[in-house]
C-alpha cells in the first residue's frame, strides 16, 4: 500500500510540474468589455467617411500717392515776366482678392496596411469611379486609432492623422476646365 501511495504522489507531482501555470491575461490580446470584440489585423477593411470642407480667402489693398511740383520765374525786359512750372504726380492703387473653397463628400473602404506597437493602424486605399467618360479617383491614407472606429466599422476622415486625401478627375469635363497649352505658355510670359 505504501508503494502505491508513493507512486501516486510521484505521478501527481510530475503532472503538476508538466502542466505549469499560465495566465489567462495576454496584454496584446486585451480588449475592454465595451469594445466591439473585433480583432483588427493587417488586411482587414475599414470604411472611411470623407467629409472635408475647406475654405480660405485673402484680400489686400494698397494705395500710394506722390505729388511734387517745381516752379520758377524769370524777369526779362521791364514789364515782361516769364514763369514756368513743372509738376509730377505719381499715384498707385492696387487691390487684390483671392478666395478658394473646396468640399469633398465620399465614402471609401480602405485596407489596414500595418499596425503600430501602440495599436494605431496605418490605412490606405483608393476608389476609381467612371461616369460618362469622366474618371474620378479618390485616395485616402493615414493613421487611425482603434477607439475612433465605430462599432459599424466606420471612421470619420476628421479622425485620420497625417491624412492624405486626394480627389482627382479626368475626362471631357476636366479637359474643358484646364486652359489650353498656348494660354498656359502666354501666362508664363505674363500675358
Amino acid at each position: 500500500m505504501k508503494t502505491t501511495l508513493w507512486r501516486s504522489a510521484l505521478v501527481l507531482v510530475a503532472c503538476m510540474q508538466a502542466a505549469g501555470a499560465t495566465s489567462l491575461y495576454k496584454p496584446g490580446m486585451y480588449q475592454p468589455l465595451t469594445s466591439d470584440l473585433r480583432m483588427r489585423k493587417v488586411g482587414d477593411l475599414i470604411t472611411v467617411m470623407v467629409y472635408e470642407n475647406a475654405s480660405a480667402s485673402s484680400a489686400a489693398n494698397t494705395t500710394a500717392a506722390r505729388d511734387a511740383g517745381v516752379g520758377f520765374g524769370v524777369e526779362g525786359t521791364p514789364g515782361k515776366r516769364y514763369a514756368g512750372t513743372v509738376n509730377a504726380t505719381n499715384k498707385t492703387d492696387g487691390r487684390g482678392r483671392t478666395a478658394r473653397e473646396g468640399k469633398v463628400l465620399a465614402q471609401i473602404t480602405v485596407t489596414i496596411r500595418a499596425i503600430e506597437d501602440n495599436g494605431d493602424m496605418l490605412i490606405a486605399g483608393e476608389q476609381m469611379l467612371e461616369i460618362n467618360n469622366e474618371r474620378q479617383q479618390i485616395s485616402v491614407e493615414g493613421v487611425i486609432r482603434p477607439q475612433d472606429v465605430s462599432d459599424t466599422n466606420v471612421v470619420l476622415s476628421t479622425r485620420v492623422a497625417n491624412a492624405k486625401i486626394s480627389y482627382a478627375g479626368e475626362g471631357d469635363l476636366a479637359d474643358k476646365q484646364r486652359p489650353a497649352w498656348w494660354q498656359r505658355l502666354l501666362t508664363l510670359f505674363g500675358a
